[in-house]
């Protein structure tokens, strides 16, 4: 039984990784942030069952020291932790810089001197910038076209460069536009839900052209895990996809024609992306990883919006959707 940490256990993909590990009988550890309310994310939405399954430890990913504590005795890292509001990187660029990049550093260099035998890396689709073409493979450019992608191509290339260096085993693992339950209102499809289910009748937002590639987190979180049971992605930069793609306007009509059909979308300039910045089309290439692993899609675009929706409809509460959340 491999011994795992899960760095950002307490957010949106890392709750749904950890779940996931738990049932494949993998013993977690789940690294979340420290905060003075004892919370611990989204893993308070477990049931104590199975909390009991889980270690939890509190810490700072940019605390070097509790970094290294956290990783003693463990197998494999899975190391998601990081700020990702493309926004709050506008705003608040040195956060991102000591999270993003020092964080990841602070995980290779622990990995490096305990001799952990397997580091997962989270990249981001970000890091490509607008496609210069499609689909999107490992072997396309990068282009920091915001501080929160210049910081995780930054991370990356720390990744690479201690595999390169020391030998370190480290894979990065490049999930594209991931979505369903637990995620912030800060992010597209939460963000047209909530204001949706809440009774807007004018939806706000940014940009309606941009395309994404949308992955739903349950196939984001079996990516992590059979990237990590396969030694030939050791060393390797490996795109999670569906390879397929829809504008932000196309959604919004299908969230709004399942919701209210009588709701409308107005643009809110406050939610747009400065020109040079916006990131214009994502259509990941998902060949590498079917090649090294086992793994494909489980869910359509369709059978996951419909899970997401429903979960909003049950959590409303949980969102302030009168605010635009950065």
């Amino acid at each position: 039984m491999k011994k795992v940490l899960v760095t950002g256990a307490d957010g949106f993909i890392g709750s749904h990784l950890v779940e996931k590990l738990v049932k494949e009988g993998y013993k977690v550890k789940a690294f979340v942030c420290y905060n003075s309310f004892n919370s611990w994310g989204w893993l308070d939405s477990f049931s104590k069952d199975a909390l009991s399954e889980i270690e939890i430890f509190t810490g700072d990913i940019r605390d070097p020291n509790g970094v290294r504590e956290s990783m003693k005795g463990i197998d494999e890292v899975y190391h998601l932790a990081a700020l990702i509001a493309i926004p709050f990187s506008y705003h608040s660029p040195d956060t991102y810089v000591d999270t993003n990049i020092k964080g990841t550093l602070n995980i290779l260099q622990a990995a490096r001197d305990l001799e952990t035998s397997r580091v997962l890396i989270t990249s981001t689709s970000e890091v490509y910038g607008t496609a210069q073409y499609v689909p999107i493979d490992e072997n396309h450019p990068f282009q920091g076209q915001s501080p929160y992608s210049a910081t995780k191509i930054g991370a990356d290339r720390l990744s690479e460069s201690f595999y390169r260096s020391f030998n370190t085993p480290v894979t990065i693992v490049r999930p594209f536009n991931t979505y369903g339950p637990r995620q912030s209102a800060r992010a597209v499809i939460p963000t047209i839900i909530t204001q949706l289910l809440s009774g807007k009748r004018e939806i706000q937002l940014g940009s309606l052209t941009p395309t994404r590639d949308f992955n739903f987190v349950r196939d984001t979180a079996s990516g992590f895990i059979e990237i990590a049971k396969s030694d030939k992605t050791i060393g390797e930069e490996i795109n999670i996809a569906t390879q397929r793609e829809i504008s932000i306007g196309q959604l919004a009509e299908e969230l709004i024609r399942q919701i209210n059909p009588s709701a409308k979308i107005v643009c809110d300039e406050q939610r747009l992306r400065p020109e040079k910045s916006e990131v214009n089309r994502l259509l990941g290439s998902n060949e590498k990883i079917k090649r090294l692993t086992g793994w494909k899609p489980k869910y359509t675009f369709e059978q996951g919006l419909a899970e997401t929706i429903e979960f909003f409809r049950n959590n409303l509460d949980k969102y302030k959707t009168d605010i635009y959340n950065l």
